[in-house]
């Protein structure tokens, strides 16, 4: 028993997004753009999912739960908040902008860039928040009896769950690239296991954007 498919979509755009800051777990609220980000993208998911069963489930974190709330609110549906959907923490890099942490830190920052599975920031591991965040999607899509899973989260968490969910290592950051702003994921279940039919799908007025 699981889901048929699963849309794991990013939430609108930040003002850390905007400027370049790492959120990580920080409570960053979506701005302006965002909001009208999501707007456009939960018109498209609403029409989508009317007619079939789904469920939304989303991380804790405001920016991903009023991300969600956006399409709940076309679809009168309920969504289920999961901690374990949170955005990777990225420790004392918080708040700061890419560029200062790149003066102060060199080397650390070399290695997230390369894309080693360093602590980012002293905080969490690549491999851990992908490992965190593609456990929960797999609970969730497990409790269901088909239908549609959608998961309102965070750049880095959905990046590399992505990237668990089809099978390759943590460290295959180029088999698919940053999720935009209020875009998504497109997996769908065949053969027993999870196959990415699309990525980065969504509105045209998403902007690339850092990550969280």
């Amino acid at each position: 028993m699981t889901a048929d498919r699963l849309l794991l979509w990013r939430h609108g755009r930040t003002a850390s997004n905007a400027g370049d800051r790492y959120q990580g777990q920080l409570d960053v609220p979506m701005d302006d753009v965002g909001r009208v980000q999501v707007k456009d993208a939960a018109e498209i998911l609403a029409a989508e999912l009317r007619g079939q069963p789904y469920r939304l489930v989303s991380s804790d974190l405001s920016r991903a739960y009023d991300t969600a709330l956006a399409l709940a609110a076309l679809l009168d549906a309920p969504v289920l908040v999961d901690p374990q959907l949170r955005e990777i923490f990225v420790g004392r890099w918080q708040g700061l902008r890419r560029g200062d942490v790149e003066a102060a830190e060199p080397e650390a920052f070399a290695a997230w860039r390369s894309g080693e599975d360093v602590p980012v920031g002293g905080g969490e591991r690549r491999s851990e928040a992908s490992a965190r965040a593609a456990a929960a999607i797999e609970a969730h899509a497990e409790s269901q009896d088909g239908g549609v899973l959608v998961v309102a989260s965070h750049g880095a968490a959905l990046r590399g769950a992505v990237l668990q969910l089809i099978g390759f290592p943590e460290w295959s950051l180029h088999v698919v690239g940053s999720l935009r702003n209020a875009h998504w994921a497109d997996l769908s279940r065949r053969g027993g296991r999870w196959v990415l039919d699309g990525y980065n799908v969504g509105p045209p007025r998403g902007a690339p954007g850092a990550e969280g």
